[in-house]
């Protein structure tokens, strides 16, 4: 039996909202205080828990009212809890130095388990690309495991039955097309999916090179850390199509990286040492902006009056 400090029964709330997590269990459920060395993350749990500004605030919370909802967990067969809900509140909980965290423990397949664990994250506000990308893998690979496939004394139904990815679709309010495209994120090596995340490539380019093999989408990062240029999308479309001809090497992705994007060409860019040697250290950049503009239209004026005589 679960160790526990304390058992509180809770009613679920399908009278009032209907969750995925309230419709787990028909039945009230115990909260129970686990210890915190009894708790242990989702196997390939797709999202980060990260020591930033809104961890900060979580911790501050627990500190002056505790852990007010409580996490879902599953118990391991090699002892302790796997959880599938409350990651966030679990660090938070670690770093403000709790001992126990109020847990409903609930048995439960992987599949149902990866299915709950997806939904209750991503209604979170801020979610990554490459956690929302690994999350509908799981969903989608839980959902298809659950639906089974149709017989061969139903293959006439199979006309009639929904595909997996069109209830999830359905479910997220996402297209399909959408949902595999995220889905194709997972093929990028993590080196370039961390790019991603920081938002210096965008969405649709990493799409396209996603179709890179790893060699390949290696020989990638190489020329763009040499060019010092992030890939546009016309620029990823022709990377993937000369990988698909057999055309790619390094040096042709050198050369496509290379190439001045359209919105640079109407660009000046001066390189910050230069304009060091012109300025005092302690100037800020905008300083050295004003400072600029300055004496650019000082020299405009000058050229005018000139032009006049």
């Amino acid at each position: 039996m679960p160790k526990s400090s304390l058992n509180v029964s809770l009613k679920a709330a399908d009278d009032i909202f209907s969750t995925e997590e309230s419709r787990q269990e028909e039945k009230w459920e115990q909260v129970q205080q686990i210890p915190l060395a009894e708790l242990f993350p989702f196997k390939n749990h797709p999202f980060k828990v990260l020591d930033d500004e809104s961890m900060q605030r979580t911790v501050e919370s627990v500190e002056q009212y505790g852990v007010l909802s409580p996490l879902i967990a599953r118990p391991r067969p090699e002892g302790g809890y796997e959880i599938i809900s409350g990651h966030r509140r679990q660090h938070a909980a670690q770093l403000a130095g709790l001992d126990t965290l109020p847990v409903i423990v609930r048995e439960m397949d992987d599949d149902a388990a990866i299915l709950l664990m997806v939904d209750s994250n991503l209604q979170r506000e801020s979610i990554l690309p490459s956690e929302r990308a690994f999350a509908y893998k799981m969903k989608l690979e839980a959902m298809k495991r659950t639906s089974g496939r149709p017989s061969k004394e139903n293959v006439s139904q199979i006309g009639t039955q929904k595909r997996s990815d069109q209830i999830m679709a359905e479910e997220l309010g996402e297209s399909r097309n959408q949902i595999q495209r995220f889905i194709r994120l997972t093929n990028l090596i993590p080196e370039l999916l961390d790019i991603v995340d920081e938002k210096k490539i965008s969405f649709n380019p990493a799409v396209e090179l996603s179709y890179l093999d790893e060699a390949q989408q290696r020989d990638f990062l190489e020329a763009m850390n040499d060019t010092q240029n992030f890939p546009s999308l016309s620029q990823a479309q022709r990377l993937k199509k000369l990988a698909q001809e057999g055309h790619f090497s390094y040096d042709v992705a050198f050369a496509v990286m290379g190439e001045p994007k359209k919105d640079e060409l109407d660009k000046v860019i001066i390189k910050n040492d230069t304009l060091r040697k012109y300025f005092p250290r302690n100037y800020t950049p905008k300083q050295m902006e004003d400072t600029i503009i300055m004496l650019l239209e000082r020299w405009q004026r000058k050229q005018q009056r000139e032009n006049e005589r």
